[in-house]
């Protein structure tokens, strides 16, 4: 029993988390193909017992989203000594963002020409899909600027809730001692809330497993059969992203071993794959860069919070092939033209997308009108929709963290000792 026991105590957080995954992935198939019909399983298990954990899990790490964004940049933006350094951060993560969603959709592209995923593929008369509205990019831009923080804060407006924390901070800075003060009470409110990110993290294996559970009683194999080549395609294209790409930009731009980067963020990106969000998984991404990866928190409290709402190559990939796939289904040739407006489109689109599950859809529908394609081609692919929305948030969270990791070397904010040190962080693995 004591042997049992100490083996159990050895799990990390990745195995416990892999093994909640596992298990709710078997017990939501064979609950489908068991007792799909069934109504009380359907009403007490499926959407009772299984939707309320999941969505408490969710819930709660969403609870911490804004605090901490707010909070731990607050903190970062008034220990700067150079007020330049804001700039030069920003321009240098976004830029970094952009040059890597530009990649991923070239990529995405490049493959669906090569692959011809739509080809052979009849089209469904009762594919539909309603297109929301994208905003503008002067839009974006105007509400970069909150006109009442609180409410920013209350609907959860990452760019604003950004915009008012650097100012906030630089202010702070720029005060004196008023600024001093308030610093030691931020100090601790981050600590705190680092604090409570760890403990729910405690219970995110239980939380995985009700959310797989049941999301494996309402997708089917059979669902996947049809969209085979599309879904393979874009899969691959996303694990290539994120085991190739990013990797390789680790070890030209900061000299150090990708490998080591890759299995640090096990975790964050077993998070991101299993809540399909961003912002859910920014305290456990925020969390591994600035504790494990070794990057300042300065650097790490601006550009996780910015990715998280702008760097979306996960989605790039899925916008690249679904445009190319699509027009193969419908019959319609894109010349290099068009291919060029929906690289360009895809990537300006990425600084004004949320990072929130199916949000890829809406700004999909805006490239396909771009080029001249029907947007309700977008209801061929939404059944296999969430299955990918999974994994390209998983390539999104890493991409975050290997951008700020990139800006921090770069800024000589990057210990590397913490990322060569398997031991840092460690107390997440002890949970």
């Amino acid at each position: 029993m004591k042997d049992a026991y100490e083996r159990k105590e050895k799990l990390s957080l990745t195995s416990r988390i892999v093994i909640g995954m596992v298990a709710g992935i078997i017990l939501g198939t064979i609950i489908r193909y068991v007792a799909g019909d069934n109504a009380w399983v359907s009403l007490y298990l499926t959407n009772g017992l299984f939707d309320v954990v999941g969505q408490i899990f969710i819930t709660s790490l969403k609870m911490l989203v804004v605090p901490l964004v707010f909070v731990s940049l607050v903190v970062g933006t008034c220990s700067l000594s150079d007020p330049s350094k804001l700039g030069r951060l920003g321009g240098k993560a976004v830029g970094m963002y952009m040059i890597t969603t530009a990649i991923a959709i070239s990529f995405a592209i490049f493959s669906a020409v090569l692959v011809q995923p739509g080809s052979g593929i009849e089209r469904s008369s009762e594919a539909t899909f309603e297109a929301n509205e994208a905003p503008s990019i002067s839009e974006v831009i105007i509400n970069l600027f909150p006109d009442n923080p609180i409410n920013a804060m209350a609907e959860g407006n990452m760019l604003q809730i950004i915009v008012f924390a650097l100012l906030f901070g630089i202010s702070m800075a720029l005060v004196g001692k008023p600024g001093e003060r308030l610093k030691g009470f931020f100090d601790d409110l981050n600590a705190v809330i680092m604090k409570l990110v760890v403990i729910l993290m405690a219970v995110a294996p239980y939380g995985v497993f009700a959310l797989m559970a049941k999301l494996f009683t309402e997708i089917g194999v059979e669902m996947i059969g049809s969209l085979a080549k599309y879904f393979l395609l874009v899969l691959f294209v996303l694990i290539a992203h994120g085991l190739i790409v990013y990797p390789l930009f680790m070890r030209v731009l900061t000299r150090v071993k990708p490998g080591i980067f890759l299995k640090k963020m096990r975790d964050a990106q077993l998070f991101g794959f299993s809540t399909a969000s961003s912002n859910a998984t920014m305290p456990i991404t925020l969390e591994t860069v600035t504790r494990r990866l070794g990057v300042s928190n300065s650097v790490g409290s601006f550009t996780v919070p910015l990715g998280a709402t702008i760097n979306m190559d996960g989605t790039a990939i899925m916008q690249g092939v679904a445009t190319v796939f699509i027009a193969q289904v419908y019959g319609l040739d894109l010349g290099i033209a068009e291919y060029l407006m929906v690289i360009m489109t895809a990537t300006l689109a990425s600084v004004g997308t949320a990072g929130v599950p199916g949000v890829g859809l809406i700004m999909l529908a805006m490239v396909l009108q771009q080029v001249g394609l029907p947007v309700e081609g977008i209801g061929l692919i939404i059944g296999v929709d969430r299955l990918l929305d999974m994994t390209r948030t998983a390539v999104n969270v890493t991409g975050d963290a290997m951008v700020s990791t990139v800006v921090a070397r770069s800024e000589g904010d990057f210990d590397e000792e913490v990322y060569y040190d398997e031991n840092a962080g460690k107390k997440l693995e002890e949970l």
